[in-house]
């Protein structure tokens, strides 16, 4: 059964300190927090963040075992028949575009960038399957550039339960979520709430007794 501590009416204010609060508590509880997709360059994140689209990082961490040993370059991944790169990464899930996306994608930067990937949002939103989420994922795990706060599933939904953002529109929450968040801490931010998401805040049933952030949490939408 879980509680709820507080009404969730606050001015921007208010809202500013107690995300304060919930960034230092699970900073506290997971200093270790890290993008769990297995990877060894900025190339191999930016194919498994595509591959990772509607499927768990432990399956994409399982193919990408195999596919990263076959294919080591932009080059690799271009030059590669589109049919075998589906077959490579068909247990991923929407398997032909996830594989026409990295094939265009690493054409284009063999093409334009001598095989490496971008380091800017607008570069890396051109590329074939990169949409912003991607972009904030690869830039700020790669190369530490903090351009936004990634939006995937956990974090729209516990910005969302935590009364810090509404809504599931994942360009509307960023803007909602990156004044709250100093900076240099929004890649760290999405980490802390996917961990967060997966370890103890589930969707179904979250575990609000043991939750390290009950008493700053409006608990929307939790069934009590």
């Amino acid at each position: 059964m879980c509680e709820n501590h507080f009404v969730p009416r606050e001015n921007q204010k208010a809202k500013l300190e107690r995300t304060q609060k919930i960034l230092s508590a699970l900073k506290r509880v997971y200093p270790d927090a890290h993008c769990e997709l297995n990877h060894a360059s900025p190339l191999q994140l930016l194919v498994a963040t595509i591959l990772s689209a509607q499927c768990t990082d432990k399956r994409v961490n399982l193919v990408t075992a195999e596919l990263f040993k076959k294919y080591r370059s932009a080059q690799d991944f271009a030059a590669a028949p589109l049919a075998e790169i589906e077959e490579a990464v068909k247990s991923t899930g929407f398997f032909r575009n996830k594989a026409k996306n990295i094939k265009a994608c690493c054409i284009a930067l063999v093409e334009k960038f001598g095989g490496e990937v971008p380091r800017t949002m607008d570069e890396m939103h051109a590329l074939a399957g990169v949409g912003r989420k991607t972009a904030n994922v690869v830039l700020g795990n790669a190369f530490g550039i903090n351009v936004g706060v990634v939006v995937d599933t956990h974090v729209t939904r516990l910005s969302n339960r935590l009364g810090l953002a509404k809504g599931t529109d994942a360009v509307k929450l960023e803007q909602e979520l990156m004044p709250l968040v100093p900076q240099n801490e929004w890649m760290l931010f999405s980490h802390w709430l996917i961990w967060h998401g997966r370890r103890r805040c589930d969707a179904r049933k979250p575990d609000c007794v043991n939750c390290e952030i009950k008493n700053l949490c409006p608990q929307i939408g939790v069934n009590k």
